[in-house]
């Protein structure tokens, strides 16, 4: 499977749920459950790649104001459910984390636990096994922030959430 396959994938999927993370979710896991065996991995190693590409103290800044803190299990629940939301909002975030202002979405929606699971559960179902994982970088990306000037660095998503 290529990028823009997991893409698609992730893009109908989310399309297709109209915004119900529970039914998205299902969604995903029937979805990648019908993929040949090597689809399902491949498509597990692309959302494993994007969660990395994702690991940057930008984002996290990002979801520290949206969420009024942000440990690291919320973090990586926050990037797969941005990567749940598909690819051009995937990459509008990464360049610029303050434009996660013009998405209409509740706290807890940015903080869904079940997108990652979603993806594991439909490679279970398609019958592949996992040997290895991608192991994650032990710090994020970019430059670290502080707490007490987090809210500056994202003014408008201070705005609509600080």
């Amino acid at each position: 499977m290529n990028i823009d396959k997991f893409w698609r994938i992730v893009q109908d999927v989310h399309k297709s749920a109209n915004g119900d993370m529970d039914d998205k979710c299902k969604r995903m896991t029937t979805t990648i459950g019908a993929l040949a065996a090597d689809e399902a991995t491949s498509f597990a190693a692309h959302f494993e790649n994007a969660m990395q590409e994702a690991y940057s103290w930008p984002l996290w800044g990002a979801a520290y104001v949206i969420h009024g803190g942000c440990g690291d299990d919320s973090f990586s629940d926050f990037r797969a459910s941005l990567i749940s939301r598909g690819r051009v909002q995937f990459e509008a975030a990464l360049a610029n984390p303050d434009s996660l202002a013009d998405i209409d979405l509740s706290e807890d929606d940015w903080v869904y636990e079940g997108f990652s699971y979603a993806v594991t559960d439909g490679v279970k179902l398609a019958g592949a096994k996992r040997d290895a994982r991608m192991i994650p970088s032990s710090n994020p990306a970019g430059q670290e922030w502080a707490e007490d000037a987090v809210y500056s660095l994202f003014p408008r998503l201070a705005a609509k959430y600080g």
